[in-house]
């Protein structure tokens, strides 16, 4: 694989709870919407499991993503072709943690950084649609 070894390991702070964030993490149905402009195959399961092969495409780089391990709190995925190497995500309550490691000619930093901030906005916009559908719930 030619390029540069790089890793990086950023962690933030958001107004979301765990099961949101997880949701967002683990459905191909909520990571499609604040991953773009990857764009990721059609057919993926309705939540990665454990063995889960897929690939994602920005431009003319494609990343194939081999998911590890999947739990209530993290999930790691095994990378390779345009990305060597792997990605893992833990979350609690109201955080994340991104965990990027791999050799690739693209800025993996620069990258991991605008996924967060997109999915900081994506959780935490999720999050108030959530509490407006249970207010509403319970005004009826």
């Amino acid at each position: 694989m030619f390029g540069n070894f790089q890793k990086s390991c950023l962690r933030i702070e958001l107004e979301a709870s765990a099961k949101t964030i997880g949701e967002s993490l683990l459905r191909p149905e909520n990571f499609r919407q604040w991953l773009f402009p990857q764009q990721f195959e059609e057919k993926l399961p309705e939540e990665l499991t454990s063995g889960t092969i897929f690939t994602a495409k920005t431009g003319f780089i494609t990343v194939e993503h081999h998911v590890d391990v999947v739990s209530s709190e993290c999930v790691r995925l095994l990378l390779s072709q345009g990305i060597d190497g792997y990605h893992e995500w833990h979350w609690g309550e109201g955080w994340v943690q991104s965990r990027l490691e791999g050799i690739s000619l693209l800025p993996l930093s620069l990258g991991q950084t605008f996924a967060l901030l997109r999915l900081r906005e994506f959780v935490e916009s999720t999050e108030e649609e959530n509490e407006e559908d249970e207010n509403e719930k319970n005004e009826n």
